[in-house]
């Protein structure tokens, strides 16, 4: 494809609300032309809606036109419906018209392959030379439900709610899906955007737009891939500088890329611990199903900033209060006690059988008293000990009220608002389960402009999260990420394959890493006059840059413990690995000091195509990949966030000194870590993966006791 441009937010804007429409390809035949021009009409388009067909003198009950050209007037959006083949001749000719916004609905493009390809570069192509803007191909278009403007290929059924949330889907047949979630939770939507290829208009242009969108205030994306991460980087920035909220389902959780085999880092560092981690660095929040997207975002976009932990619970429901206890301990939210004054007030109100604390259980005596449980939450809401206030209401009931029951059910809602409204701390409203809204329900939300969250579990993890994105809005960016990259001596061996690991200590020594000692020797009388030196016991390793595992093949012999003993096993390995491995290139034996136990760790930095180069720590040595305790970040990171990473391990209550473990200077560990990212980032592109594995810590020392570097193919 062309090298991407952006499509700014202003010309999006227009976009977004054309003034007139042509439906290119109109016809009864089509349930994706029927559709697009009902909603057009259920929804009342104000402007006119043409329909293009060459063929039919009518189309859906109306006067088709033979072409754009005997059109009364240039449409602002020309909506494409078109057999591939047919789509390229009738942009020309909307464009010689003056049309320059299109939806290409039609498909075949490069999502089936090479020819395809070409047809959408070809398109792209002249969109760009002619000042075009297509959102597409292969999307279902969009609905602007602030502006009523609806040019979308499937069924919308009413109600569509104007609301604060923005949606953008790389997904088609999904898109639906979402909207009929969202209207059935009363999550009112901005803008809901079906992308399709992607070919000119992309998510992160979308995104970009909608954080200009005054009517937007939290944004929902669905996607299967990340096309331009430079862009996701930027706009999550601007975000953050914003304020606006931004909740991702990144799909594709299975290990796909290609890492490389050689590392232990390669093997637990795949696409969804990336993932994870940009998210996270960026301050986007992630989920994992369409539930949690809606909810989520619907919550963002219905609540101030929540600005600290402590939660208040109300609930008719003392099971309630047992499961939102547990829920709370999973997303480490507090329940402090209530203050004095606050339990003398409930005292007051509630039944004498009750017993006040948090969370609060009003009991079933609201079926007697429906004012209770908002009596109480006007109480717990001014409590000095809370941040925010979780208040649980039952609107799951499908029994129809008559209009006196109505009205009075309508009161008490009213009530709720006003108490929502004039809280000093935000309330969260959240129904039990995550059914369907009933129809008294929507008529509570039309009539008090109340939020409901559906359910539970994914209410509070939906707290949960905004509670992490608050803390990251807060959070100092701290220290720049465009450090200087380490000075490097000039590298004497070629950048190509494997080093082995002598090559690769001389390195980490020169950048000031510190290292184990060691000698490499190619003859016996060598290993034992470094052994004088070095003092025994000693290891002893094979060096080779076509041996990365050097266990696999008896290269390496560990606790020698006397000049008899390293004879015998220089003898023993030197045969051993002739034996495995008779024409690999030996550079000779590492032998260095055997080091007394202390707690072993992975730092690996691997190369991720889409991301660069990504730093993972974890515990080391045999415990790497048995456990999986590691802790991932897309580099550059500063040393602030290092340490972090490192109290992120289930392994951290080691470093802290636990179970036989003496304290590890973590300020001293970052330092070291930060400077082998420093080395990564400074051994340029063709780094694939530099890999300690084991970092010695304790009290007293750090040191690399084995290292793996190596080199992109060419």
């Amino acid at each position: 494809m062309p090298e991407r441009y952006h499509i700014s937010p202003e010309r999006l804007h227009t976009f977004f609300r054309p003034q007139s429409i042509a439906l290119i390809g109109a016809t009864d035949n089509s349930r994706w032309s029927l559709c697009t021009f009902e909603n057009l009409k259920r929804f009342e388009f104000p402007g006119p809606v043409y329909l293009i067909n060459p063929f039919r003198e009518t189309a859906h009950g109306e006067r088709t036109y033979k072409s754009l050209r005997d059109l009364p007037e240039p449409v602002d959006l020309a909506f494409i419906m078109v057999p591939t083949h047919s789509v390229f001749p009738i942009v020309q000719e909307a464009a010689a018209a003056g049309t320059r916004h299109f939806v290409v609905l039609t498909s075949g493009y490069s999502e089936v392959g090479a020819e395809g390809a070409r047809l959408e570069r070809e398109l792209l192509v002249f969109a760009r030379e002619h000042d075009l803007v297509l959102l597409g191909p292969n999307g279902n278009g969009f609905i602007n439900v602030t502006s009523r403007v609806t040019p979308y290929g499937l069924p919308i059924s009413p109600p569509l709610a104007a609301g604060p949330v923005g949606v953008v889907l790389q997904s088609g047949a999904l898109a639906s899906a979402v909207l009929a979630f969202a209207q059935a939770h009363a999550i009112g939507l901005s803008l809901l955007v079906s992308m399709g290829n992607e070919s000119m208009i992309s998510v992160t242009d979308v995104v970009d737009y909608l954080l200009e969108d005054e009517s937007t205030h939290s944004i929902a994306l669905f996607l299967e891939s990340i096309r331009h991460p430079d862009e996701l980087r930027r706009i999550a920035d601007k975000a953050r500088a914003r304020g606006k909220p931004i909740v991702a389902l990144k799909i594709g959780r299975s290990e796909t890329s290609a890492r490389t085999a050689l590392s232990h880092t390669g093997a637990i560092v795949g696409d969804d611990k990336v993932n994870d981690a940009i998210f996270r660095q960026l301050g986007i929040m992630r989920v994992h199903s369409l539930e949690d997207l809606l909810i989520t975002a619907g919550l963002a976009g219905n609540i101030q900033p929540l600005s600290g932990r402590r939660m208040g619970i109300v609930t008719p429901s003392g099971g309630a209060c047992d499961i939102l206890s547990d829920l709370a301990q999973d997303e480490e939210i507090t329940l402090p006690d209530f203050a004095p004054e606050t339990l003398a007030q409930l005292q007051s109100i509630l039944p004498p059988f009750s017993t006040p604390h948090n969370p609060l259980d009003v009991t079933g005596y609201i079926v007697v008293d429906g004012t209770l449980q908002s009596r109480a939450l006007e109480v717990v809401v001014r409590d000095p000990n809370i941040d925010f206030i979780f208040n649980l209401v039952s609107i799951e009931g499908n029994r129809p009220l008559d209009p006196v029951a109505l009205e009075n059910h309508v009161a008490l809602y009213q009530h709720l608002a006003e108490i929502v409204r004039g809280s000093p701390h935000p309330v969260v409203l959240v129904s039990n389960t995550c059914l369907d809204l009933t129809n008294t329900a929507r008529t509570l939300v039309e009539r008090t402009g109340l939020h409901f969250v559906a359910g539970l579990e994914h209410g509070m993890r939906a707290i949960g999260r905004l509670l992490w994105w608050a803390e990251a809005q807060q959070a100092s960016p701290g220290e720049s990420f465009t450090q200087e990259p380490i000075a490097l001596p000039s590298l004497s061996v070629p950048r190509r394959g494997t080093w082995s690991e002598a090559q690769a200590r001389v390195l980490l020594q020169q950048a000031g890493i510190p290292v184990v000692p060691g000698r490499l020797v190619t003859t016996l009388d060598e290993a034992l006059q470094a052994a004088q030196e070095l003092g025994f016991p000693l290891a002893l390793k094979v060096q080779s840059a076509e041996i990365a595992h050097k266990s696999d093949v008896g290269g390496v012999a560990l606790n020698i413990n006397s000049e008899e003993a390293l004879r015998q096993s220089y003898d023993t390995m030197h045969k051993r690995v002739r034996s495995a491995l008779p024409r690999a290139e030996l550079e000779g034996f590492l032998i260095s000091p055997m080091r007394s136990a202390g707690l072993e760790l992975l730092v690996g930095v691997i190369r991720d195509p889409l991301w660069g180069l990504v730093l993972s720590l974890g515990l080391g040595g045999i415990w790497t990949e048995a456990l999986q305790d590691t802790s991932v970040r897309v580099l550059p990171v500063n040393q602030e966030e290092i340490h972090s990473m490192l109290n992120e391990l289930r392994g951290a209550v080691l470093l802290r000194g636990s179970r036989g473990h003496h304290a590890v200077n973590l300020d001293a560990l970052s330092q070291v870590i930060y400077h082998i990212s420093l080395l990564a980032q400074g051994l340029g592109p063709e780094l694939a993966a530099l890999e300690i594995n084991p970092l010695l810590v304790d009290a007293t020392t750090i040191e690399a006791l084995d290292v793996l570097l190596t080199w992109q193919e060419p």
